[in-house]
């Protein structure tokens, strides 16, 4: 049945400008709207819709760094009827709004700190704070630090809760996190490219990631989480946070 939630995606990236809903894509995947939605989820981790909203933004960010049409435009080529609800999605998603990310990316990626990673993690109460530690390696080459954080969803869009950049292999504590349900995110360049924040996996370099979640933390509790990463496949949504820029290695243990 994996192949029905392919060819969903593959109907997402052709015609993510156009509306498209959850009854035409279940018609065209001949299984009912219920199994459909349960199928999209569990293989790709997210709802049809927040996949959707995610490759359009993937879009969007590739129209304000290859094109000169202006924000307006972009928002309704990639499907929003309102350019303030792009926009607001976007800042939400990305850490930047698309004009600053435009300025930013043409000034070669000089990123300040306070727009990096969604800005500042949210703080948990006194004493309340969970943490998240592990080690984050790759499969295959790596040519970049890793990039890892505590995040709401199953997409890499912003604010991280807690987060760091990190060796290949070295360990990790993410301190901070309020008690709930999380995802650990760690992405990193996956060849050799000068210093600059990550693009999604549409992009170059390529990109490797891993994700794991959801992951349910106690008040005061300390989860272990190691996290292996291997190339962004099909079934990924993109990767929507302005990382922050992570320094290639110049040998990879």
């Amino acid at each position: 049945m994996e192949h029905l939630v392919r060819r969903a995606v593959e109907t997402i990236y052709q015609r993510h400008g156009e509306p498209l809903y959850l009854d035409e894509l279940a018609e065209d995947a001949m299984v009912s709207k219920f199994h459909f939605l349960r199928l999209f989820s569990r293989v790709t981790g997210v709802t049809p819709g927040r996949f959707l909203g995610a490759v359009r933004l993937q879009e969007a960010k590739r129209l304000l760094l290859t094109s000169s049409l202006n924000v307006a435009d972009i928002s309704a080529q990639v499907g929003y009827s309102s350019t303030g609800t792009f926009t607001r999605r976007f800042t939400k998603s990305v850490g930047l709004s698309p004009t600053e990310y435009r300025r930013l990316t043409r000034q070669g990626w000089s990123v300040p700190s306070t727009a990096r990673a969604g800005c500042r993690p949210r703080a948990a109460g006194v004493g309340q704070g969970a943490a998240v530690a592990g080690r984050a390696h790759a499969e295959g080459e790596l040519h970049s630090k890793i990039y890892v954080g505590v995040f709401e969803s199953a997409i890499v869009q912003g604010p991280a809760v807690s987060w760091d950049v990190i060796g290949h292999g070295e360990p990790f504590t993410l301190t901070g996190v309020p008690a709930g349900t999380w995802f650990v995110h760690a992405v990193a360049n996956s060849s050799c490219a000068p210093a600059a924040p990550l693009l999604d996996h549409a992009a170059d370099p390529p990109v490797l990631g891993a994700t794991v979640g959801p992951v349910v933390l106690g008040p005061g509790s300390t989860t272990r989480v190691d996290l292996t990463l291997r190339p962004l496949g099909w079934a990924r949504p993109p990767i929507l946070l302005a990382l922050p820029s992570l320094e290639p290695f110049a040998t990879v243990a």
